[in-house]
C-alpha cells in the first residue's frame, strides 16, 4: 500500500464459509482505534502478524481514503495502550481470486461469529460489475455499522444483527 492512496472496497457478510478456506494464508490482526472523528475519519493501529501499521482513514463507504505507513514495533507498543477500549482480534484468510484477493476476517472475542469477505477494487467500475461468490451473503458496503471502526465499540454481536 503506498502511503496515500484510495482504498475502493465491497464488503460481505458470511454466514457459511467456503469449505477451502483454511488452505489459503491466515494473518491474526489486532487493531484499535487511536481517534475517530464523528464525521468518520479515523486514526487506526494495526498489527497484522508481525508488521505494524499506522494509518488514517476517511469516512465513506466504497471509496475511501486511506493514508498507512509501517511503524516500528516499538512505535506500536508506545501508542498501543491508547487504543484501551476500542479495539478488535481477527483472522485474516486471503482468498485469491481471479486478479483480486478476497479478505476474508474472521472476528474474535467479543465479535465472535462475525465473519466479513472484504474485496478490494482497482476501480469504482470493477467495483460494481463484481458479482458476489456462492458463499457471499449480505452486501454491507454502504451499511456504517458494518466499518471497523464502529464495530471496536460493539459490546456484544448481537447488537450489530439487530440492525440487519
Amino acid at each position: 500500500m503506498t502511503p496515500q492512496s484510495k482504498e475502493i472496497e465491497r464488503r460481505f457478510l458470511v454466514r457459511n464459509l467456503p469449505p477451502d478456506y483454511l488452505q489459503y494464508p491466515s494473518l491474526p490482526i489486532v487493531q484499535g482505534y487511536l481517534a475517530i472523528e464523528e464525521n468518520g475519519n479515523a486514526v487506526r493501529l494495526r498489527r497484522m502478524g508481525g508488521d505494524f501499521f499506522l494509518t488514517v482513514k476517511s469516512s465513506g463507504t466504497m471509496v475511501r481514503e486511506e493514508r498507512e505507513i509501517a511503524i516500528s514495533a516499538d512505535q506500536f507498543d508506545v501508542l498501543w495502550p491508547n487504543t484501551e477500549g476500542r479495539r478488535i482480534v481477527k483472522d485474516r484468510h486471503v482468498i485469491p481470486y481471479g486478479y483480486l484477493k478476497i479478505e476474508l476476517d474472521v472476528f474474535k472475542g467479543k465479535l465472535k461469529g462475525l465473519i466479513v469477505a472484504e474485496i478490494e477494487f482497482e476501480s469504482v467500475a470493477a467495483a460494481l460489475v463484481f458479482q458476489k461468490l456462492e458463499w457471499m451473503g449480505i452486501e454491507v458496503t454502504e451499511n456504517p455499522l458494518f466499518n471497523n471502526r464502529y464495530l471496536q465499540h460493539v459490546e456484544k454481536l448481537e447488537d450489530v444483527w439487530g440492525f440487519l
